[in-house]
């Protein structure tokens, strides 16, 4: 194990040209620290890559799937700590403090507290169950930005290549190694799903995908209910 903090901070991303510049100006502060932040597209076609190139330290490309762009992204990393940050969510600016704090700790891998970007008086409320639920079970989602020790996600061989659930499946593996690292500070993630879909529509749809998970139907057959869901959403 290296006794020194560094930080390779893996994106996932696809068709994602009209945001990317400021989600990786956002990063430029933990680059100038001397840490690393790795695109990982999975061939889009609106000019992601081609304008994350000069924000970020690598750009890979990777087969479409979010757990797979994950481990591709893992593959290439330097530091000691993976942090794995989806395009929609911001990291408090204290993120390199606390990640640090986490690597003196006797803990194996972690997450943030999450906050949701819009204004809507239960965004408070949903992201204090989402932070309690997480604190409880010691389970998080991909929106609390998990982290890990690079050994220890090599140890686990990475997400499983699940179309939906990748970070729940892989909580459950990490549990067995520590309880996670859990950071206050949160991070700021977009809101825009749940004022797209409504609140409560979104909350009963993940709660029922999650449902149906720890029952044991298949990431795969859960994929296509979400899927459905959402075109039903936008008729």
């Amino acid at each position: 194990m290296s006794d020194l903090f560094s930080l390779s901070i893996v994106m996932p991303v696809w068709m994602e040209a009209e945001g990317i510049a400021g989600i990786l100006e956002a990063l430029k502060p933990l680059r100038s620290a001397g840490h690393e932040v790795i695109v990982v597209d999975a061939g889009s076609t609106d000019g992601t890559a081609r304008l994350a190139g000069p924000l970020a330290d690598r750009v890979v490309q990777s087969r479409k799937g979010r757990a797979a762009q994950m481990n591709a992204g893992a593959a290439v990393a330097e530091g000691s700590v993976l942090l794995f940050l989806h395009a929609d969510t911001l990291l408090p600016s204290n993120a390199s403090d606390c990640l640090s704090e986490f690597f003196h700790s006797n803990k194996d891998w972690g997450r943030f507290d999450v906050s949701l970007s819009g204004q809507g008086v239960m965004f408070p409320v949903i992201a204090w169950f989402m932070n309690q639920r997480s604190r409880l079970t010691g389970i998080c989602t991909g929106d609390q930005a998990m982290f890990m020790r690079r050994e220890v996600f090599e140890d686990l061989h990475g997400f499983d290549c699940l179309p939906i659930m990748e970070d729940i499946e892989f909580s459950r593996r990490l549990r067995l190694v520590s309880r996670p690292f859990c950071i206050h500070e949160p991070v700021v993630t977009d809101s825009r799903r749940w004022e797209q879909k409504g609140v409560w529509r979104t909350i009963f749809l993940m709660w029922r995908l999650r449902w149906r998970y720890w029952r044991g139907e298949s990431p795969e057959a859960l994929v296509h209910s979400y899927r459905s869901d959402i075109r039903n959403a936008k008729d």
